[in-house]
């Protein structure tokens, strides 16, 4: 039985990737609960009955900020367009979603391997790579001198977005999209294209959110497949 179970669970884990390509559009928050995602905190490892750092409150999913970790689905997604609405529920601060994530815990025992989508105040857009890469146009301009780039440690991880100012004010909800084509990512916030990259090491995999310092708040988190990107 045993042997069973520990083969079934790649199976269904593929079933759940292969089946989404079946269905126009997915709904990953119900608003009632975490249903479809799991929860990645180090910290809990040693204190079980601590305070997870993510709940559902009013029909919304909330990052709480710490302790840090990740909310990850269940199921790997390619070839998708994620959308999503947020706002910092007080002071700005950090944040991020994650998509072609693999590996937990790849960089500094925390982060899994995956590329991000920067949340952080002033900063939304920019892509960071952990453990995974991805070009962009003006790749030396944008990310810095091209001998000090990389996916881990010290190196230059961080890629800025096109453009600032594109942010709501304080309160106010942000509406990010992100559209995962093979290896190519764009990013819209507000209706802005902010950030646009290619050739990325990974096309395929977990979709997460962070817990990053800052209390954050989630709605309407969707995800639907694409044959194309938008334009």
């Amino acid at each position: 039985m045993k042997k069973i179970s520990f083969l079934s669970f790649p199976a269904l884990l593929l079933f759940a990737t292969l089946s989404f390509g079946q269905n126009k559009t997915k709904n990953l928050f119900n608003g009632r609960d975490l249903k479809g995602w799991h929860a990645d905190v180090p910290e809990m490892d040693k204190k079980p009955d601590m305070q997870t750092p993510f709940i559902v409150r009013n029909g919304l999913l909330v990052s709480l900020g710490t302790p840090g970790g990740h909310l990850i689905t269940d199921a790997q997604y390619e070839n998708f367009k994620l959308t999503f609405q947020y706002r910092f529920a007080g002071k700005p601060g950090n944040c991020g979603v994650l998509v072609f994530v693999s590996t937990p815990r790849a960089l500094y025992d925390m982060f899994p391997k995956s590329i991000e989508i920067q949340m952080m105040n002033q900063n939304a857009g920019d892509f960071w790579c952990i453990q995974e890469d991805i070009a962009v146009p003006d790749m030396e301009k944008r990310r810095g001198p091209k001998d000090k780039w990389g996916i881990n440690g010290d190196k230059l991880r961080r890629i800025p977005n096109l453009t600032d100012g594109t942010e709501k004010p304080l309160g106010e909800w942000n509406t990010m999209r992100i559209e995962c084509l093979r290896n190519t990512i764009k990013v819209w916030l507000n209706g802005v294209l902010v950030n646009y990259g290619f050739n990325a090491t990974a096309q395929k995999g977990q979709i997460a959110l962070q817990a990053e310092g800052s209390e954050v708040e989630f709605r309407d988190i969707v995800v639907t497949p694409i044959s194309k990107m938008t334009k």
